[in-house]
C-alpha cells in the first residue's frame, strides 16, 4: 500500500448509484476512508477484496498490476487511496446526483457536549 498515491481515469459524467470502495480488512486507510464515507452520509457500496476474486482483478487493472487499497470509482473515476476531499470532489463533479437527499451524520463529540458549536 502506497499512501498518498492517487490514479485518475476517465473524466466524463456517468451514471452510478453509489461510491465504490475497495478495500480489505485491516488497512488503516481503508478504515480512515470508510469512516469518513460513513459519517458524509452518501450512497457506498464497500467490496473487501480479499472476498471477492473479481474485485481484487478490477483493482490490479485500475492500480497496474498489485492490489493497492483504498480503492475508489465513482462513475467513471478511478482513484487509489483518495483522501476524502478527493472523493467528494469526484461525486461533485462526477456524480453529483449522489448528494441528492444526503444528511450527513452528526459528529461523535456533539454527543458528550451538545451544547458547543450550536448558535443561539
Amino acid at each position: 500500500m502506497v499512501g498518498g498515491r492517487t490514479e485518475v481515469a476517465g473524466t466524463g459524467r456517468g451514471a452510478t448509484s453509489a461510491v465504490q470502495v475497495y478495500w480489505r480488512p485491516g488497512c488503516p486507510f481503508c478504515m480512515s476512508l470508510r469512516r469518513g464515507l460513513r459519517r458524509s452520509g452518501l450512497p457506498v457500496n464497500e467490496i473487501n477484496i480479499w472476498v471477492e476474486p473479481a474485485a481484487a482483478a478490477r483493482v490490479r487493472e485500475a492500480t497496474g498490476g498489485d492490489e493497492t487499497v483504498p480503492t475508489v470509482v465513482v462513475a467513471d473515476r478511478v482513484m487509489v487511496n483518495p483522501s476524502m476531499a478527493q472523493v467528494e470532489d469526484a461525486v461533485r463533479w462526477h456524480a453529483p446526483q449522489l448528494y441528492e437527499g444526503v444528511t450527513p451524520a452528526e459528529p461523535i463529540w456533539r454527543r458528550f457536549w451538545p451544547w458547543l458549536g450550536r448558535r443561539s
